[in-house]
């Protein structure tokens, strides 16, 4: 079955929000307390640590911060290279990001919970996480799918609610709320898969490796659901 251009996007869009939650799994569970995807989170805890509550670390939060920013403004220009050459930049950048999370993996080989004290490895991996994250924001922000960030679900979730009190302001139809739901969705298996994974004693740099591959399958296929869609379009030209 071949997907159409849009479904073969959303399908992939989905498939990394559900990343998101195995890579936030690690990231507060094993690395931190610390988000390394969803900054809000990040700049919260930052907010705590530098108030001294919570036992939290300022140094995990501030290398995720910035090892986001480094890896959004360096996709943000990696991906515009690569889409001013025609490339397929969406692809593109997918595979970069896999590169960057298996690196993560590779760095996280042995590596045992932080417990609120990160130690050198572990600012190593949430930097470089945390990059990839970046890089990954700019990615969905090109592509523009309505409610699906992957990153977030919050506005998901609350444009999924809204209809139920009748507001005539937010679309509803069945298309838009099965997408918001498959975001919502996403985000908590992912989440639960990631937790589960480092609860059956499997080790960070497995479940980040696993991530990687995901992200690696997601981009090649939506690379290959492109390029068959590329080629029924020239087929129709030829015959036109």
């Amino acid at each position: 079955m071949t997907l159409r251009p849009g479904a073969a996007l959303t399908t992939a869009m989905v498939a990394l929000t559900a990343t998101t939650g195995m890579i936030e799994a690690v990231s507060y569970l094993v690395l931190g307390p610390v988000f390394t995807a969803v900054q809000t989170g990040n700049l919260l805890l930052l907010g705590f640590a530098i108030a001294g509550e919570g036992g939290l670390s300022p140094a995990a939060s501030a290398a995720s911060l910035g090892g986001f920013a480094a890896g959004a403004v360096l996709g943000a220009r990696f991906q515009s290279s690569v889409d001013l050459r025609g490339h397929r930049w969406f692809t593109v950048a997918l595979l970069a990001e896999a590169l960057l999370l298996g690196g993560a993996g590779i760095l996280a080989r042995g590596m045992e919970r932080a417990g609120g004290h990160p130690a050198g490895a572990h600012y190593a991996v949430i930097v470089t996480v945390a990059a990839a994250m970046g890089m990954r924001n700019v990615t969905t922000l090109r592509a523009r799918v309505p409610d699906l960030t992957t990153t977030v679900a919050t506005r998901a979730l609350t444009s999924l609610l809204a209809p139920l009190a009748l507001d005539t302001r937010i679309p509803s139809d069945t298309r838009t709320q099965i997408r918001r739901g498959a975001a919502v969705g996403a985000m908590f298996a992912g989440g639960l898969l990631g937790a589960w994974m480092l609860r059956e004693a499997l080790s960070p740099a497995v479940v980040l490796l696993t991530v990687a591959g995901c992200v690696l399958v997601t981009a090649v296929g939506h690379g290959v659901a492109r390029g068959r869609t590329d080629k029924r379009m020239h087929g129709r030209e030829t015959r036109d």
